[in-house]
C-alpha cells in the first residue's frame, strides 16, 4: 500500500501564491505518475495536473496551465503542487493521487490507485 499525504492548503486573497506538498510512505515507488485533483463543494471531481514518475513528463488543465506548476522531488517521496496567481474559482479540496503508469488516460481519477484524504484551499476575492 501506498499513503499519501498532501499539506499547504490555506486561505489567501486572489493573486497570491500557495504551494501543495503530497507526501507519499509504504510501498512507493519512483515509477508512480502523481496527479493533483480537485472539487468544488457540488462539483466532480477534475484532473488539475500530473507529473510522470521520472518528472519529465507533466500535463495540465486548461484552467490552470501558466499559473501552476507541478514537479516532484523522488529523494523525498513528495510532488509538489506550485500555484500562482490563484483565482476564487480554485477554491476548493485538492487531492494528490498515484498510479501505475500505464494505467489509462491521466486525468480520469478512476484510474488512479492511491489518494490522500485532500487539503483545502480558499481563494478570497
Amino acid at each position: 500500500q501506498v499513503q499519501l499525504v498532501e499539506s499547504g492548503g490555506g486561505l489567501v486573497q486572489a493573486g497570491d501564491s500557495l504551494r501543495l506538498s503530497c507526501a507519499a510512505s509504504g510501498r512507493t515507488r519512483n515509477s508512480y505518475r502523481t496527479g493533483w485533483f480537485r472539487q468544488a463543494p457540488g462539483m466532480e471531481r477534475e484532473f488539475v495536473a500530473a507529473i510522470s514518475g521520472g518528472g519529465g513528463s507533466t500535463n495540465y488543465a486548461d484552467s490552470v496551465k501558466g499559473r501552476f506548476t507541478i514537479s516532484r522531488d523522488n529523494a523525498k517521496n513528495t510532488v509538489y503542487l506550485q500555484m500562482n496567481s490563484l483565482k476564487p474559482e480554485d477554491t476548493a479540496v485538492y487531492y494528490c493521487a498515484a498510479r501505475n503508469p500505464q494505467t489509462g488516460p491521466v486525468v480520469a481519477p478512476g484510474t488512479y490507485d492511491y489518494w490522500g484524504q485532500g487539503t483545502q484551499v480558499t481563494v478570497s476575492s
